[in-house]
């Protein structure tokens, strides 16, 4: 599915739920990702304490998008709404962190342990791992607020 279809559906979900007229798209090709920007100061709420706001947000665009084009032909963009680029910003200052702790996994050839996080961030991690490490892998270990991810060195 072209990004174009991706973009009129969350236009009109943004006008219809009353959150936004407009929104500044942008694509990022590389990561597949699909950004929509707004700067409203009255949804800045959304992206303080722990970003839960505009996850809401982004979850429930994710199901408007699956009811619009139906489950089975979910695409494979990514589409994150955020405000004020916050959400941006926190997913490249994980993928950062990723970088860095997996290059200490390559350096000391062993096991590393990232502090526990939540899945979507978790997530987020294993992507860029896998995507551009082919010498590590990543599993996620532990339960509940203790689970946390494990960047081992496969050679």
């Amino acid at each position: 599915m072209s990004y174009q279809k991706l973009q009129t559906i969350t236009e009109g979900f943004l006008r219809d739920s009353g959150l936004t007229k407009t929104c500044d798209f942008s694509y990022d090709e590389k990561l597949n990702i699909l950004w929509c920007n707004i700067d409203s100061d009255h949804l800045r709420g959304l992206s303080y304490r722990s970003s839960e706001g505009m996850h809401a947000l982004n979850y429930l665009l994710r199901k408007v998008i699956e009811k619009s084009i139906g489950e089975e032909n979910a695409p494979t963009t990514s589409v994150i709404v955020d405000i004020f680029n916050t959400e941006k910003k926190r997913i490249d200052s994980l993928r950062n962190m990723a970088h860095m702790m997996a290059e200490r996994a390559r350096y000391f050839k062993s096991s590393i342990d990232v502090d526990p996080m939540s899945p979507y961030d978790r997530r987020i991690i294993h992507e860029y791992v896998s995507t551009n490490m082919p010498d590590l892998k990543t599993e996620s270990v532990g339960e509940g607020r203790d689970r946390h991810i494990v960047i081992r060195y496969i050679g």
